[in-house]
C-alpha cells in the first residue's frame, strides 16, 4: 500500500502555480480560438448585404419638375387668382390716395386733411389685414397640395424600385451619389408619362 508523502507549505504553494499555470494556458487557448473564429462568423453575417442592390433618387428636383406638381401650382393660383387681384387693387388704390394727399394735403383745411389721412390709415389696415390672411390660406393650402403630390411621387419611387428589385432607395439629400445608381430621371418620366395619361 503507498505511503503518503508528507507535504511541506512551500511543496503546497509549488503545486499550486503549477495548476495555476496550467489553468491559464487552456484560457488562453480558448480565447485564442474564438477569437480566430469571430471574424470568419462576421464576415458570414455581414456577406448578404454586400450583394444588396441600391439606388438614389433627388427627391427635391422630384417635386420641383413633375407635372403633376405643376399641375397642383397652377390651380392654386387659378383658386387665389380673384383675390390676388383684388388685393393689387386696394394696394393700388391706397399708393393713389397717398400720393394725393401728399400734394394736396397741406393746401386743405386741416380737418379734411385729416379726414383723408384717417381714411388712407384705415384702408392700409384693411390691406395689411388682407395680404396677412391670404398668405395663411394660401400656404395652408399649398401645404395640404404639396402632400397630396408628395404621395403621388412617393409611390411612383416605391413602384419603380419593387419593378427593379431594389432593396433599398435612398433620398436627397446624401454627400455622394453615382450617376450609375440614380433613378431620378425615370421615375420623373414614369410621373410625365403617367399625366399624360400613359402608362408607365
Amino acid at each position: 500500500m503507498p505511503t503518503t508523502m508528507p507535504t511541506t507549505p512551500a511543496q503546497r504553494r509549488r503545486r499550486a502555480a503549477r495548476a495555476g499555470a496550467v489553468l491559464r494556458g487552456a484560457l488562453l487557448a480558448l480565447c485564442c480560438a474564438v477569437g480566430a473564429t469571430a471574424p470568419r462568423e462576421a464576415a458570414s453575417q455581414a456577406a448578404p448585404a454586400q450583394g444588396a442592390r441600391i439606388a438614389y433618387v433627388d427627391m427635391k428636383r422630384l417635386l420641383d419638375n413633375a407635372p403633376q406638381v405643376q399641375a397642383g401650382r397652377e390651380a392654386l393660383a387659378r383658386e387665389f387668382a380673384q383675390r390676388d387681384a383684388d388685393l393689387k387693387a386696394q394696394e393700388a388704390r391706397l399708393v393713389e390716395m397717398e400720393q394725393r394727399q401728399r400734394r394736396e394735403g397741406a393746401l386743405l383745411p386741416k380737418a379734411e386733411s385729416d379726414a383723408r389721412q384717417a381714411e388712407i390709415d384705415t384702408l392700409r389696415r384693411s390691406i395689411e389685414r388682407l395680404r396677412t390672411r391670404l398668405r395663411e390660406e394660401l400656404n395652408g393650402r399649398n401645404e395640404q397640395e404639396l402632400k397630396k403630390r408628395w404621395d403621388e411621387v412617393h409611390d411612383e419611387v416605391v413602384n419603380l424600385a419593387r419593378e427593379r428589385q431594389y432593396d433599398l432607395v435612398v433620398p436627397s439629400p446624401v454627400i455622394y451619389a453615382s450617376p450609375t445608381i440614380d433613378i431620378t430621371d425615370e421615375v420623373l418620366e414614369r410621373l410625365r408619362r403617367k399625366a399624360a395619361g400613359q402608362a408607365p
